[in-house]
């Protein structure tokens, strides 16, 4: 097995100066910190994303309010709302969610919404900051405190650095925004911007904010991802868990090695399962998640 790299060398060799990155903000700092001196509480979650195939509006083969009931019957910690799959943005329907998923004693870790804030026109950036307010405020509804952004694919012909400073700029004034609903915004490993850690660590030092972070999905980096997991858990505020990573040529996870790096990093947060596997999600999830529900039984200090 293949020897991960520590976080500082992981963050050399990706040329970013682990002082500089790490050492410059004074809310990184403070997340760092506060990782170091915690206990880990690594909590148990399905994403609904997990069940596209059911909930897709054009097949409407399940309601949330189904797949709510559904992670009952898995015996998990909360669930995670991609609100692909809800049929409004109405308070009184939200609240109805939210007081469903009350009446039977699960929490919502928080919710997923598509962005693009990799944007070089300025305009287009304000679109994005626009939409991303709209769904701070049903995530506010929905009684989470968490909400899932993507940065979005690099323009043809900008520089990373380019695409950093755009999507920082953007999600900066999200979180300001976010941080009045006591809301925060993670911001996805998936591709674009954010396929490398070292582009998301370049992000989150610009956008300088508590309430700013990592929705850590361990799939979909370029290169080694293990070195990439680890060099982000101090600021993961959610998680995707998959057993394969993501590409033409998927192979598989260690999920046991993912977890102590978690654990070891002092991680307190929701391990949410993302399928995408190619069996039915009616039986290949349940697969999945008993398997993370015995991982964070082993790994966490509750």
């Amino acid at each position: 097995m293949k020897k991960s790299l520590p976080r500082r060398s992981f963050l050399q060799a990706a040329g970013i100066a682990a002082a500089g990155t790490l050492a410059g903000s004074p809310h990184a700092n403070a997340r760092r910190q506060e990782s170091a001196d915690k206990r880990p509480r690594l909590l148990s979650g399905c994403c609904a994303y997990s069940y596209r195939a059911y909930l897709d509006l054009k097949v409407k083969k399940m309601t949330m309010e189904e797949f709510i009931l559904k992670a009952i019957d898995l015996e998990i910690d909360g669930v995670d709302i991609t609100t692909y799959y809800l049929t409004s943005t109405d308070p009184e329907y939200l609240h109805s969610l939210r007081h469903l998923a009350f009446r039977h004693g699960i929490p919502f870790s928080g919710t997923a919404i598509r962005t693009e804030m990799c944007q070089p026109d300025p305009a287009k950036r304000a679109e994005q900051f626009e939409g991303i307010k709209k769904w701070v405020d049903a995530t506010e509804s929905l009684g989470a405190s968490h909400m899932r952004v993507f940065g979005g694919a690099i323009p043809k012909g900008a520089t990373d650095v380019q695409a950093v400073g755009w999507t920082a700029e953007t999600m900066k004034q999200a979180c300001d925004y976010s941080a009045t609903k006591g809301i925060t915004l993670g911001i996805e490993s998936h591709g674009g911007i954010t396929a490398r850690a070292s582009n998301i660590l370049a992000i989150l030092k610009q956008v300088n904010h508590p309430y700013a972070g990592c929705n850590l999905d361990i799939s979909h980096f370029d290169g080694d991802p293990y070195p990439q997991i680890e060099a982000l858990i101090p600021y993961a505020t959610h998680t995707h868990i998959k057993s394969m990573t993501g590409g033409p040529k998927p192979q598989e996870l260690d999920l046991e090695r993912i977890w102590k790096m978690f654990a070891d990093g002092g991680y307190q947060g929701f391990m949410s399962v993302e399928y995408e596997g190619k069996e039915d999600p009616m039986t290949g999830v349940p697969k999945i998640i008993e398997q993370v529900k015995q991982l964070c039984r082993k790994y966490s200090s509750v």
